[in-house]
């Protein structure tokens, strides 16, 4: 079988199939047809598929010129019938994996995903999740699944493995075609097949791991690695604002350092739905073997807790005014979880803006690359432009993301107060109507 289905793909007499045409699906489905293989993406709303077989772009990290030639050519369309799975060779499941209420795991969207593909799943296909999820998911979840649904069996009909997504919203140098990947199969064939159609398609390296477990606990390393100095770094900024010390001055001086020390920088939270999530999925697991991952908790609260400390500091600088947050208008600038993109998932901003009106606050946001969002079923526009008039309408303007196409000179220059999160005003002149976070 692995002979078999490796000179298929290098003679490109072979079809891709990608489940989830969102910020990690489409794109990945965009490089496969740009490969030369014939590619189809399904997805279950019916938006998305028509806007996909129209070559309309709606992800920012899609170039749109690529999606229309490779919809023109009839190398990608789009499908909500998972019917079309019969006829593909290789499928990836890209789709959210969210916490449920209770902050715990909630794999539906795998689960679905997975029985509709057994229902249609032919020998000698290959099967890849790249969803972010806990160390076990792929072997102890979604291969029973697949063998269930098909009568197929695992390694002998068919291949089955785990490549974790590596999508970073708005870098400009690293994008899907770029990035290294990561693959671990079931049994060694399965790995070595999966890991030639990613060279196949991709221009980064395909690193190869013994197994989906330990693809599925790098991913998580890797996002907890983050969540774990991003916790560190603002707890630091907690003290130092006790102490009178800017916490900025001394990040900036510790990355002098050319050996041992990596600059993390802090904010109103976390934001983007691996960094904020992944851990949750770790602790969760970690607990079947009686094992608490203290570290990772303590870094958890601490982020999670920033931007209910955001709005205490927020409360502060309009105190040392004379005014009461009850009542005052403010002004948050930003509401996408990371600068330059329109991605608000998860993003610490709104729960900035949540607890802000909790307290009486009137609030609106201004985002040039988010004009409105839903958040928990409530569905919010903000100011269409940002000028001098409107500023000085607010009795204090919250920055929480730093996007580069804002005038933060004529922010500064209009605003009553100025509570910045982001540094974003570091290289604007000083007055005394800011405060930084």
């Amino acid at each position: 079988m692995k002979q078999e289905l490796i000179r298929k793909m290098k003679a490109r007499d072979f079809i891709c199939g990608v489940v989830g045409l969102g910020y990690v699906g489409l794109p990945l489905a965009v490089e496969k047809a740009k490969a030369g293989f014939k590619t189809i993406g399904f997805d279950v709303q019916d938006e998305k598929v028509n806007m996909v077989n129209q070559g309309k772009n709606y992800i920012g990290d899609v170039v749109s010129n690529d999606l229309e030639t490779v919809v023109k050519t009839g190398a990608l369309s789009a499908t909500s019938d998972f019917s079309f799975v019969k006829d593909v060779d290789f499928i990836a499941i890209c789709v959210p994996t969210p916490l449920d209420i209770h902050q715990e795991p909630n794999l539906e969207y795998i689960k679905k995903s997975a029985e509709d593909i057994a229902r249609y799943l032919t020998p000698k296909s290959i099967v890849v999740l790249e969803s972010t999820t806990y160390p076990g998911t792929t072997e102890e979840l979604l291969k029973p699944i697949l063998e269930k649904g098909s009568g197929l069996k695992c390694g002998e009909d068919f291949y089955l493995g785990f490549s974790p997504e590596r999508v970073d919203p708005g870098n400009l140098i690293y994008k899907t075609k770029n990035t290294p990947k990561v693959v671990g199969g079931i049994g060694r064939d399965a790995t070595e097949t999966i890991a030639v159609l990613y060279r196949e398609i991709l221009q980064g390296d395909v690193y190869e791991v013994s197994s989906p477990a330990v693809a599925e606990m790098e991913k998580i390393l890797e996002n907890t690695y983050r969540n774990v100095n991003i916790g560190l770094v603002n707890e630091l900024a907690m003290l130092c604002d006790k102490m009178h010390i800017s916490i900025w001055e001394v990040i900036d001086a510790a990355k002098s350092k050319p050996y041992g020390f990596q600059p993390f920088y802090p904010g109103p939270g976390l934001g983007g739905h691996c960094i904020p999530l992944d851990p949750y999925y770790l602790s969760w697991k970690a607990r079947e073997f009686g094992f608490h991952t203290s570290m990772i908790e303590g870094s958890m609260m601490i982020n999670d807790r920033m931007p209910e400390y955001c709005v205490d500091r927020a409360g502060r600088i309009l105190n040392d005014r004379g005014k009461a947050v009850k009542g005052t208008k403010v002004l948050v600038l930003g509401v996408a979880y990371k600068q330059d993109i329109d991605d608000y998932r998860e993003s610490p901003a709104l729960r900035v803006i949540e607890e802000l009106e909790k307290r009486g606050a009137v609030v609106d946001f201004f985002d040039p690359w988010v004009k409105e969002y839903k958040y928990k079923g409530r569905k919010r526009t903000g100011l269409l432009v940002l000028t001098p008039e409107t500023v000085r309408q607010y009795g204090l303007v919250m920055v929480t993301t730093a996007h580069t196409d804002l005038d933060y000179q004529m922010v500064q220059e209009n605003a009553a107060a100025i509570f910045d999160t982001k540094n974003v005003m570091k290289n604007i002149a000083v007055r005394d109507n800011i405060e930084i976070l």
